[in-house]
């Protein structure tokens, strides 16, 4: 049997989104076009900005500093000449907040001058800096009704912790930067999200850094901290077996060649990119097919451009709690070091970026990306026998693959309650354990992806499949099932709430056909579908309207990448991918995004408890029609590798 390879890109969040050759490459002047800002770039923003705003006499914090998306066409002009032939112009583009205002600053990194820099008056503010986040949750534990309170509550002061939840937005016409600072037990166990101290409402304006509304509403039980370690250190016995230890060797190296952040494997080549708010980003994948003598065009860019938790429970203790974990706390901000041997195996490659400070200084993050392969699947496999002048016939060959994983934590609820018969009310969520609740919520990612099948111009086509009942009496069946397949003209029509009938979606190029005159296309073959069960007026919603459907299709603009809208915290739902698809423009034969929207609802469950195992769903993006056949069928098999106690 042929053995089965698969590349995995991996990044580690402390929101805990999961991303998937030892050898570390440390970022250096940029290499290509789409690479991330280097230190020397951010540090060269944080000189100009600071230039013109000097902090002596200005209040500044920096809330993005990225890539300015560069223009497409010139990119992809870039990317079929020799390095070099082709200019692209370097800028950054920056988020700050300078004396309570939001400024958007675009700057030339090689002209080392401002482009643009307009104050924003929408609604909505930028992503949260972990250093003002900081800043708040220290206010608790120095304000005298809240030390009345925890005393209240015969709780030791020392042995509590906050954190920082942002907002929402329900209806107000105006808002001002605050955030809800919760807080928790540490005592016994570094799990403090489960021990909940509730009945206090905290709010602190972010801009004054101080507590502006304060109501302590009752005291209920904190739920105790038994059961709740979950550091196997920390563990006692008895435990469960012992697994056998498992080891992979690559005799040749690894089959993946890293330059910078460009990405080499088998007959395919990508670019990663890393947003401090998409985290990893790949750009410029392509596939070399052997029949045509050239690389083909599959995906220009794709990421996470959202992710939508909306809590179940519209009590006052949690109603809030609506995130938007991209928009208001950044992916790439929340990024934390991958493990060697644990988070990726011994044979990953790692790539290194730079994230930045809220006063602008580059940071470094070891160890961000891995890039690996791994044993995955039998690509294909056929076996028939008695065949004439051929005899026993078996084959199979390897798997090719792209794998994301995602996970969560759970949120707890403190409660009265100790055992399931004594609940007599809805309490929004399941007992996970004595005095604990864990709400449910969901989670709703949404996958920016435009793809450019071989070529730029592309449509998307609906195919659904109709059951035809026979009454002719020409077949002794009585049912059949066929295919009509329609393209989508506007944005509109590409609108699709998966699984209320059976269809294919797929993108194809009509300026670009097989040898028998089908279109070549990608088709789309989607995770077990979830849609939103809240109501459309209510204001989470409002605000993540983007998952209304599971399906959209827009025209390419390159400001247009963030689902839920530019500045989310707080925002009122006026600058997302449902109010833009209103304009109902044009997508046939055009450069087009897909946005796919994966969800998951979630019913916790007490195996949650106190930490929550890996919680996956996965999509698949699949060639139709791409290639003349089976584009494997000449693919070689790895050598059988000796190894000491494997059998021949």
């Amino acid at each position: 049997m042929g053995s089965t390879m698969k590349l995995a890109l991996f990044s580690v969040l402390t929101t805990l989104l999961s991303f998937q050759a030892v050898l570390s490459i440390t970022p250096l002047h940029y290499q290509h076009p789409l690479d991330p800002l280097t230190q020397q770039e951010i540090t060269l923003v944080r000189t100009i900005v600071l230039t013109k705003y000097r902090a002596s006499k200005n209040k500044l914090a920096f809330h993005y500093i990225g890539l300015d998306d560069p223009d497409k066409a010139s990119i992809l002009k870039w990317e079929s000449t020799k390095p070099g032939a082709v200019t692209i112009p370097r800028k950054a583009f920056v988020i700050a907040i300078i004396n309570s205002q939001t400024h958007e600053i675009v700057i030339d990194l090689r002209a080392t001058h401002i482009l643009s820099d307009n104050i924003y008056k929408g609604h909505g503010f930028p992503i949260l800096s972990f250093e003002e986040q900081d800043a708040a949750i220290e206010l608790p534990l120095k304000y005298p009704p809240f030390i009345e309170s925890v005393n209240k509550r015969g709780l030791n002061l020392s042995e509590v912790v906050c954190s920082t939840f942002t907002m929402g937005w329900f209806g107000e016409e105006k808002s001002s930067r605050t955030v809800r600072v919760d807080c928790f037990m540490k005592e016994t166990t570094p799990n403090i999200y489960v021990r909940p101290i509730s009945g206090i409402t905290i709010v602190v304006d972010l801009q004054k850094m101080k507590i502006v509304e304060y109501r302590d509403r009752g005291i209920e039980p904190v739920p105790t901290a038994e059961n709740t370690e979950y550091r196997f250190s920390h563990q006692k016995p008895p435990f469960g077996p012992r697994q056998h230890s498992l080891a992979t060797h690559q005799p040749q190296g690894p089959g993946v060649q890293i330059n910078g952040h460009s990405i080499s494997w088998a007959n395919w080549k990508f670019h990663i990119g890393f947003d401090v708010r998409a985290g990893v980003v790949i750009s410029l994948a392509s596939i070399y097919d052997l029949e045509k003598h050239k690389s083909r065009r599959v995906l220009y860019k794709g990421y996470i451009s959202e992710l939508f938790v909306p809590y179940q429970d519209p009590s006052e203790e949690f109603y809030f709690k609506t995130f938007f974990d991209a928009g208001e706390f950044g992916f790439g901000l929340s990024t934390v070091s991958l493990v060697p041997n644990r988070d990726c195996p011994p044979h990953a490659q790692f790539i290194d970026v730079y994230i930045h400070d809220d006063d602008g200084t580059p940071s470094l993050l070891e160890k961000a990306i891995c890039v690996f392969e791994q044993y995955g699947n039998i690509m294909w496999r056929h076996t028939e026998t008695d065949i004439p002048n051929v005899g026993h016939l078996e084959e199979s060959r390897n798997e090719v693959n792209l794998v994301i994983a995602l996970s969560g934590i759970l949120e707890i609820k403190g409660t009265d309650v100790k055992h399931k018969n004594e609940i007599k009310e809805d309490l929004y969520g399941s007992l996970v354990s004595a005095n604990s609740i864990g709400i449910y919520h969901d989670h709703f990612y949404i996958y920016y992806l435009d793809l450019d099948i071989d070529g730029v111009d592309n449509s998307f086509e609906k195919t659904n499949l109709k059951t035809v009942r026979i009454t002719d009496g020409s077949s002794k069946r009585k049912s059949y099932w066929t295919t009509e397949t329609k393209t989508a003209k506007t944005e509109s029509d590409a609108k699709i709430t998966i699984g209320l009938s059976p269809s294919e979606l797929t993108v194809v190029n009509p300026n670009k056909k097989t040898s028998i005159g089908n279109d070549v296309g990608y088709r789309l073959i989607p995770a077990i579908p979830v849609h939103p069960l809240l109501t459309e007026d209510d204001y989470p919603q409002i605000r993540g309207a983007f998952t209304n459907y599971n399906v959209w299709v827009t025209p390419y603009n390159r400001t247009q990448k963030w689902a839920g809208g530019l500045h989310v915290d707080q925002s009122h739902g006026d600058d997302t991918l449902a109010v833009w698809t209103k304009k109902n423009r044009n997508i046939m034969n055009k450069d087009i995004v897909l946005w796919y929207v994966v969800g998951i609802h979630h019913v916790p469950a007490q195996e949650d408890f106190p930490i929550m195992p890996l919680l996956s769903t996965a999509f698949e993006l699949r060639p139709t029609n791409f290639f003349e056949r089976n584009p494997v069928l000449k693919t070689l098999s790895p050598y059988d590798v000796t190894w000491p106690g494997c059998p021949k």
